[in-house]
């Protein structure tokens, strides 16, 4: 992790991130985010996700640390869903734990020369080698410095909204799910403004279109939540 971390050295809001991204101490209570009611389904996986409370990914694998979208400026990213790393409410998480309703997010700082928007959603607490991305969407960045996202806006039908595949071809809004059991989960929404514009049909996932925003990130700007299982 050391060798990864001494490769970039994030600036600005990454470096932010990454500070939000400290760990849980999974042997620790579930207090943040945890709901009260649980499905049968869940019951049965959650010692699972018990025995996998020490095993979570690389943070410096985040997209908070991706050399291709390091910026020079910063964004403000918020929510009238839920407050900066304050738990996301359950009907923001993914099917069946919620309803996969996208939660409402607002933005400013939006340079100039910005003609496209990247918005990147990923969780850094999964128990894979890397941090699981749950939604890569393109969005148009408007014509003032600022602009929303209105709460369930990420829906296929939403033609502002175009998406790229993330985590195993998911299209669309993903929501927060985390392992039953696993404890904590920290889950980042990472805004950048490109100077460039791209086609969403254009790249199979993440690592086909990082190349091609390299040198062309203007600003960057993340919101980080929690949910727990």
């Amino acid at each position: 992790m050391a060798t990864a971390l001494a490769a970039f050295s994030p600036t600005g809001s990454a470096r932010a991130a990454y500070s939000r991204y400290s760990r849980h101490d999974p042997r620790a209570p579930d207090a943040a985010g945890r709901e009260d009611t649980v499905s049968l389904a869940e019951l049965l996986v959650t010692p699972l996700g018990w025995m996998l409370r020490a095993k979570r990914s690389d943070p410096a694998r985040s997209v908070a640390f991706a050399a291709e979208l390091s910026a020079e400026g910063s964004l403000e990213l918020s929510s009238s869903s839920f407050a900066e790393g304050a738990p996301i409410p359950k009907t923001y998480s993914g099917i069946p734990r919620g309803r996969n309703t996208s939660p409402a997010l607002s933005w400013r700082g939006i340079p100039a020369g910005a003609r496209s928007l990247l918005l990147i959603i990923e969780d850094v607490d999964v128990p894979f080698a890397r941090p699981l991305i749950h939604t890569i969407a393109l969005l148009e960045p408007g014509e003032s410095d600022s602009g929303e996202l209105a709460e369930g806006a990420m829906t296929p039908g939403n033609l502002a909204v175009h998406y790229v595949p993330a985590f195993r071809g998911w299209l669309g809004y993903q929501g927060p799910r985390p392992f039953p059991g696993h404890g904590v989960h920290h889950y980042g929404f990472h805004l950048y403004a490109l100077d460039i514009e791209l086609d969403a049909h254009a790249f199979a996932d993440l690592d086909a279109l990082l190349p091609h925003v390299a040198g062309h990130v203007l600003a960057s700007g993340v919101l980080v939540g929690t949910q727990c299982a």
